[in-house]
């Protein structure tokens, strides 16, 4: 079995630029860690009434930009979409995309297929057989797996793609209102990873206690072995495998979860045999994600916790968390509301020239703060350098000077 690239890797991501008072932005500059509205297109089905009505919501609380939203038509209600019909698509889609925006999300539930691939990975490396396994075998390698870009369409060449998907619009509503609330919150929450008595869904299992050493301080982890939690009001990850997992209503997902089930056919949204994804937004969870086809239980097609949890912790969007988790995605589809930023850091001026700033960091390190006289630089660090521990963080500095920038970096 492929072995997979340490986590550690994103280390690399810094500081996500807050809310702050005009003059305080332009002021202090923060690097980037997560995409932002600017950088999402939103693709809408013209001739599906509840896609219309799902990205023109989308848009105007995620503040979209009107270049980015992205008109198609087509013959809603079904399923799959035949490679040929999304070939046509896409052509369509990459012709008036513009070129800066870096990730879609797709306003509809039906086709969440294409041919062999599921519909997110479609647009994303457009229809290819070798994302689609034969007799059970591997598939291509998502270049993105575990990657440190803020850029994926520049580093990569793809615009990874997320489904806002539901069985009605309310359904829908709800979901991207709790993304929305999500932002910034940093939400007090348990990751729980469950060993069921499903042995063959339960190949996660593997990496849970080092998930649970690597990531100690930063969530509290309970390694479970049950079929299913219940009365739990705190979940903020949710990673199990059954074919059906029972007792979702009595559980209390915070704004921002992501939760899965290892399954053959968890990303059949609605037509499944077994429990779809969409059963984990219904029940409170902000993302999620399933395969379309028959995988066979390879630990390269399914997220991986600790890999989602790390690139979370620093501020990573939910679409950018769940899509660097997986390594062979061709068949999996991502569903949820793409924005949510839970941990996205924070900065506000709590006072003239006194600020403060909240962060989440799945490491220990050093704040590094540089000055300028001009906003582009040069740059030179000060002396003091906090402190950063292990999750939640609340640095204050002074910055009351009338001239000059500040630049905060890891």
């Amino acid at each position: 079995m492929k072995r997979f690239a340490p986590f550690s890797i994103a280390l690399l991501i810094a500081l996500l630029l807050g809310p702050l008072p005009v003059e305080a932005q332009v002021r202090v500059q923060l690097p980037r860690t997560g995409l932002a509205p600017g950088d999402l297109a939103v693709i809408i089905n013209d001739d599906d009434p509840l896609s219309r009505q799902i990205g023109d919501y989308y848009q105007k609380v995620r503040h979209i930009p009107a270049a980015n939203m992205i008109h198609l038509h087509f013959p809603p209600d079904r399923s799959v979409l035949s490679k040929d019909e999304f070939q046509q698509l896409k052509a369509k889609i990459d012709r008036i995309t513009p070129a800066h925006v870096q990730a879609y999300a797709v306003a509809w539930t039906d086709p969440y297929r294409v041919d062999c691939m599921s519909l997110t990975s479609a647009l994303a490396f457009g229809f290819d057989p070798g994302y689609c396994s034969s007799r059970c075998g591997p598939t291509a390698p998502s270049p993105y797996f575990n990657s440190p870009s803020f850029y994926p369409a520049n580093d990569h060449k793809l615009r990874p793609a997320m489904m806002l998907a539901g069985v009605n619009f309310e359904q829908v509503k709800t979901l991207i209102d709790r993304g929305v609330a999500a932002d910034h919150s940093f939400p007090e929450g348990t990751a729980y990873l469950v060993v069921t008595s499903d042995n063959a869904r339960s190949i996660r299992a593997g990496f849970f206690e080092k998930t649970a050493k690597e990531l100690a301080g930063v969530f509290p982890i309970q390694i479970l072995e049950t079929d299913a939690i219940t009365g739990r009001d705190d979940i903020l990850f949710y990673f199990t495998g059954l074919a059906h997992v029972p007792q979702l209503h009595t559980l209390g997902f915070l704004p921002g979860a992501l939760a899965d089930h290892l399954t053959s056919a968890g990303g059949q949204l609605t037509d499944s045999s077994q429990m779809s994804s969409l059963r984990w937004l219904e029940a409170g969870a902000t993302a999620s994600y399933g395969t379309v086809v028959e995988p066979c239980n390879h630990l390269q097609k399914f997220p991986v916790p600790g890999i989602a949890m790390f690139h979370y912790a620093v501020g990573a969007s939910a679409i950018e968390a769940y899509w660097k988790s997986v390594a062979w995605p061709g068949e999996g589809v991502f569903v949820g509301e793409p924005l949510a930023q839970p941990f996205a850091p924070k900065l506000r001026e709590i006072r003239a020239g006194q600020f403060e700033l909240r962060i989440f960091s799945p490491r220990e390190r050093r704040l590094r703060i540089e000055r300028s006289h001009s906003a582009a630089g040069p740059f030179r660090p000060l002396a003091n350098r906090p402190p950063i521990r292990r999750g939640a963080n609340l640095v204050r500095f002074n910055f009351a000077e009338k001239e000059g920038y500040l630049r905060l970096r890891w």
